[in-house]
């Protein structure tokens, strides 16, 4: 608990630093694939769907989440996605025990934000472990970065600096300068 604290604290410390460096990568991002790029991340506000399926989108997601000391939600859900290609039967039980242990179950190290009943479906699950045993745990998961986490990513002083890059970007590739 005291280094779980100790670690928090740096990133607090560190926030301008972090944000600095969100910054920075933006603009690499935008430099090597400019127009596709800037379009990508003008769509993630689009929907949480577009974000989530943009490799850039969520890795700028993440380090927003990791300044709310909340990225384990979108870790939960990224782990889930990755369970779910598991085609071998004991990767599947080891893989979902990892995953409980983690995330899920009470007093977990990255204990993400789930109701008793969902937790407990969810152990109920691991006895015959599937690829959908984390189906309800990972969309309630989803759902809560959704209407909480995400709204407030797209109003973040790192997102809005991404989306006027973007956007000026993509004025000054469209209009003829006159």
């Amino acid at each position: 608990r005291a280094k779980d604290l100790k670690t928090r604290l740096g990133i607090l410390l560190h926030k301008p630093e972090l944000g600095h460096r969100t910054g920075s990568s933006s603009k690499l991002q935008l430099g090597s694939r400019r127009r596709d790029s800037s379009r990508e991340v003008l769509e993630w506000r689009e929907s949480f769907d577009q974000l989530l399926k943009s490799k850039s989108g969520v890795n700028a997601f993440h380090t927003f989440l990791k300044t709310e000391f909340s990225e384990e939600n979108l870790d939960f859900w990224l782990a889930c996605e990755d369970f779910k290609k598991t085609r071998s039967k004991t990767k599947l039980a080891s893989k979902a025990n990892r995953i409980f242990e983690e995330f899920v179950q009470s007093e977990a190290p990255r204990e993400v934000n789930i109701d008793h009943e969902t937790r407990e479906i969810t152990r109920k699950n691991l006895s015959g472990a599937t690829s959908a045993c984390f189906n309800e745990a990972q969309a309630k998961t989803r759902t809560l970065m959704e209407k909480d986490s995400y709204p407030r990513f797209l109003k973040s002083a790192s997102y809005q600096d991404m989306s006027r890059q973007a956007a000026g970007s993509r004025g000054t590739s469209k209009r003829s300068h006159t």
